[in-house]
């Protein structure tokens, strides 16, 4: 199951949002029970993404990982203007963001995961043209400049509304749009083969 972007949940709005905001001003004075409760709480949603968006689990975990030490110690700095799940997932999509900018030959990308069929569903072939589309798929996100990248999987993978897709990479809602465009045209074109 992937998680998808809930304006009520994970960004704070809810119930655990504002437990957040508790865990997040203790953790602020010093608390790392706290502040553990609150990476384990967001941890998992923020690997997924860093994975979506940096296509390795290894450099993900480290991303995650870098966007928790800064998270530690930029919380003297949050307000609790939007849900700390909301200003963690900024964080780790900033980061991210530039790990893919220094790439010099960008990764692989092994494709935005497919869910697995059930047994009875699978075959041979369905597997081996999974696998070849996945690759293609992987090839094409190459094309993509990080900010196309990281728009276009915010957008179609995260299921993220524009206006917080703009918050979070800090450009207007127009510029994420256009980048979500050029990014699905180039994606569509190299695609093609698989319609």
């Amino acid at each position: 199951m992937s998680a998808r972007w809930d304006p009520d949940g994970y960004d704070g709005a809810s119930a655990s949002g504002a437990g957040d905001r508790l865990l997040a001003v203790r953790a602020a004075e010093g608390d790392e029970e706290a502040f553990e409760m609150l990476v384990h709480r967001h941890g998992p949603v923020a690997l997924q993404l860093a994975e979506r968006l940096l296509g390795d689990r290894a450099e993900a975990e480290d991303a995650v990982q870098d966007a928790f030490v800064s998270a530690w110690r930029k919380l003297p700095e949050f307000r609790g203007e939007a849900g700390f799940g909301t200003w963690l997932h900024r964080i780790v999509t900033n980061r991210c963001l530039n790990l893919l900018r220094a790439r010099r030959p960008a990764a692989d990308l092994d494709a935005v995961p497919e869910p697995a069929a059930p047994e009875h569903q699978s075959s041979p072939v369905r597997a081996a043209e999974s696998h070849a589309a996945a690759g293609d798929l992987g090839r094409a996100m190459r094309c993509l400049s990080a900010e196309q990248r990281v728009c276009w999987v915010l957008r179609e993978i995260e299921g993220r509304p524009y206006e917080s897709i703009a918050l979070t990479v800090r450009i207007s809602p127009e510029a994420v749009r256009a980048r979500v465009f050029r990014a699905r045209r180039v994606l569509t074109e190299a695609m093609a083969a698989w319609r």
